[in-house]
């Protein structure tokens, strides 16, 4: 589905991220950009067969540079991102095509809002025996080795920097990604292998709409 054509186009655009270039290789870019198209959709459908998916995008390749130091016009990745139905279904399903082995499957909680990470970190301090059974899951950790995301360096305020979940309560991310090399990318069966990685990250989903779903008393708050 996705072709090493569109690599290849990708490989090309990060040696040559300038507009008359890109301009000049414009039918390139919407080749590419076709092929990624029919493989969200594909995984869209896969995906509603066992879970509920609101919509699907795929990310703009124009980047906007007003208040970044990095003036680069495009990225030099295409990607996309799935959005769970309802207040009963957190987290993002995304996924990032790039050449040289650079691509990655999986999502997570990018930047969740200030009473959000408080209640997480309410739950972590309270009991961490959930989140450590789920991420030392075998499915988990061959798909996606651990969890990652930006941590902060000490406890956050209020919380015990010797407390024995420390790590998870430093933590102000939620992310976990597979790499897939470009032979993997380019295979036939490769909407299949992102389905899949996506259905070993739900547990986790799941978990984590549990505890923002529900009060300290795990009563539900919807």
């Amino acid at each position: 589905m996705i072709s090493k054509y569109s690599l290849d186009f990708l490989s090309n655009l990060q040696a040559n991220n300038n507009r008359p270039w890109f301009e000049e290789h414009k039918n390139d870019y919407l080749r590419t950009k076709k092929e990624l198209e029919v493989l969200i959709k594909k995984v869209e459908t896969n995906l509603n067969k066992v879970d509920n998916i609101e919509f699907s995008k795929l990310y703009r390749i124009y980047r906007d540079v007003r208040f970044s130091k990095n003036k680069l016009p495009y990225k030099d990745y295409l990607g996309g991102y799935y959005r769970r139905f309802g207040h009963d279904r957190r987290g993002t399903y995304t996924f990032d095509i790039s050449p040289n082995g650079a691509s990655v499957v999986g999502g997570g909680f990018f930047g969740p809002n200030t009473d959000d990470l408080l209640r997480i970190r309410k739950e972590f301090e309270m009991d961490g025996s959930y989140i450590d059974k789920i991420t030392t899951e075998k499915a988990f950790v061959d798909s996606f080795g651990s969890l990652k995301g930006i941590s902060l360096k000490t406890a956050p305020r209020g919380f015990d920097k010797n407390h024995p979940n420390i790590k998870w309560l430093r933590m102000k991310q939620f992310l976990a990604f597979r790499n897939f090399t470009d032979d993997e990318v380019t295979h036939k069966d490769f909407a299949d292998q992102m389905t899949e990685t996506f259905i070993t990250l739900r547990p986790f989903l799941d978990y984590m709409t549990d505890i923002l779903t529900t009060d300290m008393n795990g009563v539900s708050i919807l």
